[in-house]
């Protein structure tokens, strides 16, 4: 962040915005949760990313126009894969295991982000930042507890889920320094829509008027919460807003246990906030360096 962006930072605004993204993402959360059984998996996800392309009408005229060459759409289709596995996952895991595992195990896509753009990226990764990302993983085996207790396939979703997250970050960092934010979500909407449709057309069953309406819920939730965190994030630095993705795991275990009648694991939220410290943390380090960066360019370019 430069001096003039540094200046222009409202950190309370910051907070306030990402605890905002909470919110709707937890409300993502319980819709798809709400929805269930009803719907297959790729199904639920297919629905909700195309009831959610009404919200992209504003970006057809970007996408035109940004002229995308071949390897750009060849790198969009490459991260729509990604993006198209993990979202079938992550609906899949949502009727296996409970609102506050999965939003816990969300938690590790940075973690799983930063390693691999350390080895497939070549990204540098220092020792502090490695012990960090340990860490992180520490705090996802308290969640899951190997040999402690039955581990559920909804759990092994939900890695998977990260993984696949993790590799569509890591074509989106290269996207995007050759296009600009709005051609990445556009085509990254539009790509997971077309992605989904032979998962969903293979286990299709004739939905229900409650599920299309409670899925186009989840599409609003999910629009809002991707704005509200665009938001935060030109309000704040990561530093800022990072720790306060925190109140989101409170606020899954509270819909869990009052609405859907989940137990309370304290393991889920110490594992959790766990990966949350060890991820600001990260995000901290990740921003000294930038800084450190930025300082040492003018006398470079000279």
């Amino acid at each position: 962040m430069s001096v003039t962006d540094t200046s222009r930072a409202t950190p309370t605004a910051g907070i306030a915005w990402m605890i905002v993204t909470g919110f709707c993402f937890v409300g993502v959360t319980a819709v798809v949760k709400h929805v269930g059984d009803d719907l297959p998996a790729a199904q639920s996800a297919f629905i909700r990313y195309i009831l959610g392309l009404v919200f992209l009408i504003p970006l057809i005229r970007p996408i035109l126009a940004a002229r995308l060459t071949r390897r750009q759409l060849v790198l969009f289709s490459v991260r729509g894969l990604f993006q198209t596995l993990g979202v079938i996952l992550w609906f899949y895991s949502m009727t296996q295991i409970t609102i506050a595992e999965v939003t816990a195990l969300n938690f590790l896509n940075p973690v799983f982000t930063t390693l691999g753009a350390a080895l497939i990226l070549k990204e540098e990764l220092p020792p502090r930042r490695l012990v960090a990302v340990l860490v992180a993983l520490l705090g996802g085996l308290l969640i899951i507890r190997p040999g402690f207790r039955e581990v559920e396939i909804g759990h092994i979703a939900m890695i998977g889920t990260a993984l696949m997250f993790a590799s569509s970050y890591m074509a989106m960092k290269v996207l995007a320094d050759e296009v600009s934010a709005v051609v990445v979500v556009g085509m990254l909407s539009i790509t997971v829509a077309i992605g989904l449709a032979p998962f969903a057309l293979v286990v299709w069953v004739p939905p229900g008027w409650g599920d299309i309406f409670w899925l186009f819920v989840c599409a609003c939730f999910a629009t809002a919460g991707h704005y509200a965190m665009t938001r935060a994030f030109a309000a704040a630095p990561l530093t800022v807003t990072q720790p306060a993705i925190f109140l989101q795991l409170i606020w899954a275990l509270m819909l869990g246990a009052l609405v859907f009648g989940e137990p309370v694991d304290g393991w889920v939220l110490i594992g959790g906030a766990i990966i949350v410290a060890a991820v600001s943390f990260i995000t901290w380090r990740e921003a000294r360096a930038r800084r450190a960066s930025a300082v040492r360019q003018p006398t470079t370019d000279r």
